[in-house]
């Protein structure tokens, strides 16, 4: 949420663009939407902070006593080098209360105008307030409850009624003066956010329990009540303190005290050691050579422990195990748009971890403590200092190889090799995927690359001329995904063969392949099915986590018999994956010795449903799962409290409307679609799915005025254009039909449903299907 301490997102699926201009949010994280085709897992945080409540013991160890938080003072006594470098970091100030020690904003009866709104900042003594926009519309008073974060911006939260807090969409840029800093800015600049909009920062996806908690604060529990729409949020610490990383610490308190110092290497019983010993005398294994290499290597552990607040993902369960791999407790967000540029590189604010994973740093065995003090946060050397710890200067801090003058811009690494894009309006954020520059996919693909970030007066044609000057043509002949990736996203089932070629490639990174299985998803065929048969054995939980989504389609026997091992899968995520593919098998299908494995699964999806109650995504999700099980009445409930929660989420109609379409009651569905409408009426996938129902009930001619809508509105969309020109055919337009497919399958080369009608219709040989079951 803030800039200081990275907070976490969703889990990734297709927004329609209205849906994307909402999905701004101004505390720096971004909803996803989850379509009827499929499900994903939403990412939601925590409650509203009295006073710090004794944290809740977790677990139970051999000795049959719980584990427990102690706070970091217990820390400090043995490990005052840690504590010090802590205190003090933006760890320790993730959160605070708001008093004249920890307010950096300008409260001295400052005022700030945005898009018609006057807000004015002042203080009562040692207490701050805002006078501004509420969620009536009209101004008032609100008192600061705590900050949020410190550098570049600092965020302020303010109490509301059933345990909410929320984050004021007015930031402090705590940047110096002659950087652009100390004012007051707006997190949403370019557009007006009225106080009916959800994204108005009295709504609900500026609630710090919903978005921020869970990553700056210490052993939360958001407490969300679903019946009450209300929070009771418990945490430890108000920060990200000592067991945040290292796990609860009663057991290693209690180990100390009873041995005495020096302390043996052996037989500690309390927290995970996470792989914190280092090997940090890289030295280059002989004199000239290029790159260090680890002597033996790095535990993943250690590198685990930040993955869950530095990714952008959701989260399965409050309950953690330091070190434990990101999915036992949350789902990852593949590389996707619109989170991702089609070569992976960010785009929206993805926190770091999924671009890491995919750098030949991490393949090499680079972890995120090599290049990150842990606990003060600081990077462990400054500018291409920190990079020549482990690549031989001489090589590549030089003239030769970045092609600049020495200590300019261009000749520092980070800025070739991670370019930075702005969240938040103003925090730079560096790419961590370590990527070389490819002007030449800028061209392909329509990608960013660093050269022309820089040099933006110049196209990407003139810094590939200049590579080709410096380095010949071989650069070009680098390995990347990217074509693949972009294919699997736009060119349909005929970028099938490639895209399960990657998922199969071991040497790719996983989350890598991951995608690309991923992206094969809704392209069912006997390859994937193959495919999926080799990656159920992967042992990266991401993979074996794709591969269950390749199954989802598949007739029930053979889901059975290749999901049904996973129910009992170490990893969390890789078990829920399992319970939701096989949602719809009835218990007994599964037989004796895989019927409890499967209770217990789907328990522990359900209580990752539970725990996204207060996302509209989250009821949308559960909606999903119960209609799968069968559970129509559970399921239209569902999809109802998602539109309650934000009557803009426009999946909801649309999964509402195909529920009662179920239940044989499309005259509520056309109901529910027109009121969608009515907030949306831009919307292309409400046009597309109120154009089918009218294909249901005959009016052929109210129905292609909703398909024509959807198919200008998202002009991006093959579907949409090829079930509008169905319906023109339908409607003896046939003339009409045949140019828009033309014009479809320029815009859409090689794809297979707008290049058979095409030859369906020039040829007459063949009838089309109704609109309703083309699409469908």
């Amino acid at each position: 949420m803030t800039a200081s301490v990275t907070a976490s997102a969703t889990a990734a699926a297709d927004a329609s663009a209205p849906q994307k201009r909402r999905i701004l949010l101004a505390v720096g994280l971004l909803l996803l939407l989850a379509v009827a085709a499929g499900i994903a897992l939403y990412a939601t945080r925590g409650r509203a902070p009295e006073a710090p409540a004794a944290a809740a013991a977790i677990g139970t160890p051999e000795d049959g006593r719980p584990s427990s938080y102690v706070g970091a003072a217990a820390c400090k006594g043995c490990h005052e080098a840690e504590y010090r470098a802590w205190s003090g970091s933006n760890h320790d100030r993730a959160m605070q209360a708001a008093n004249p020690g920890t307010v950096l904003g300008d409260f001295a009866d400052a005022k700030f105008r945005q898009h018609g709104v006057e807000s004015r900042f002042y203080r009562r003594g040692d207490r701050f307030f805002v006078r501004t926009e509420g969620p009536d519309g009209k101004r008032a008073d609100y008192e600061i409850s705590y900050t949020f974060g410190v550098y570049p911006l600092q965020q302020y939260l303010i109490a509301f009624p059933g345990g909410r807090y929320q984050a004021l969409s007015i930031a402090w840029d705590s940047r110096p003066k002659e950087q652009g800093g100390q004012r007051w800015f707006h997190l949403q600049p370019g557009r007006r956010v009225a106080h009916d909009d959800p994204l108005h920062w009295t709504g609900n996806y500026q609630n710090w329990a919903l978005q921020c908690a869970e990553c700056h604060s210490t052993n939360l529990r958001k407490g969300y009540d679903a019946a009450s729409n209300s929070y009771r949020t418990t945490y430890g610490e108000i920060n990200v303190a000592c067991e945040a990383c290292h796990g609860q610490g009663s057991r290693h308190v209690a180990w100390a005290d009873r041995t005495r110092p020096p302390y043996p290497a052996q037989g500690d019983i309390g927290l995970p050691r996470l792989g914190s010993r280092w090997h940090e005398a890289w030295k280059f294994p002989a004199d000239g050579a290029r790159v260090a290499v680890r002597d033996s290597p790095a535990d993943p552990a250690g590198m685990n422990v930040c993955a869950p607040c530095h990714a952008r993902r959701a989260t399965l369960s409050e309950e953690r195990r330091p070190g434990a791999v990101l999915e036992d407790s949350h789902r990852l967000a593949m590389l996707t748009a619109p989170n991702y540029h089609a070569d992976g590189q960010q785009r929206e604010e993805v926190y770091v971890w999924a671009s890491f994973l995919q750098s030949r740093m991490q393949q090499s065995g680079v972890t995120c403590m090599d290049c990150h003090e842990p606990h003060s946060l600081r990077t462990r050397a400054a500018g291409n200092a920190l990079c020549n710890r482990c690549h031989n200067a001489v090589e590549y801090d030089a003239p030769g190889h970045h092609r600049h003058v020495s200590g300019s811009k261009g000749a520092q690494c980070i800025n070739c090799h991670m370019p930075t894009q702005n969240y938040m309006v103003i925090h730079a954020r560096q790419d961590h995927s370590l990527r070389v520059p490819r002007p030449d996919l800028s061209l392909s693909l329509g990608t960013p690359n660093a050269c022309n970030q820089c040099h933006v007066d110049r196209k990407p044609e003139w810094a590939a001329s200049a590579m080709d000057r410096w380095y010949g043509r071989a650069w070009r002949d680098r390995p990347s995904y990217g074509p693949t990736l972009h294919a699997g996203a736009t060119r349909g089932i005929l970028a099938l063969p490639d895209l399960l070629d990657l998922a199969r490639n071991p040497a790719a990174p996983g989350i890598i392949r991951a995608t690309a299985a991923t992206l094969a998803q809704s392209h069912a065929t006997p390859a994937t099915l193959q495919t999926a048969g080799t990656l159920l054995a992967d042992p990266d939980p991401l993979l074996r986590i794709a591969a269950l989504g390749l199954l989802a389609a598949a007739p029930p026997a053979t889901r059975i018999e290749a999901a049904a091992p996973l129910l009992s899968d170490p990893v969390r995520g890789v078990r829920i994956e399992a319970a939701r593919v096989l949602a719809d098998v009835p218990a007994d299908r599964l037989g004796a010795e895989r019927q409890a494995a499967q209770a217990a699964a789907m328990q522990e999806y359900q209580t990752a449903l539970d725990l996204e109650a207060d996302w509209p995504s989250g009821r949308l999700n559960l909606g999903i799962l119960r209609l799968r099980q069968r559970r129509s009445d559970e399921a239209v409930a569902a999809f109802e409290q998602a539109i309650a929660l934000d009557p803009l989420f426009d999946p909801a109609y649309v999964n509402l409307a195909d529920a009662l379409r179920q239940l044989g009651r499309d005259a509520e569905g056309e109901s529910v679609l027109r009121r969608g409408l009515a907030r949306m009426p831009r919307n292309a996938d409400l046009h597309h799915a109120l154009g089918l129902l009218l294909v249901r009930q005959g009016d052929q001619r109210a129905a292609l005025k909703e398909l024509s809508a959807a198919a200008r509105l998202a002009p991006d969309n093959p579907r949409f254009l090829y079930v509008e020109a169905i319906a023109l055919h339908g409607a003896g337009r046939r003339s009409e039909a045949l140019t828009l497919l033309r014009r479809a399958d320029q815009r859409h080369p090689g794809n297979p449903d707008i290049r058979a009608a095409l030859h369906s219709f020039a040829d007459g040989t063949q009838q089309p299907p109704a609109p309703a079951a083309a699409a469908r």
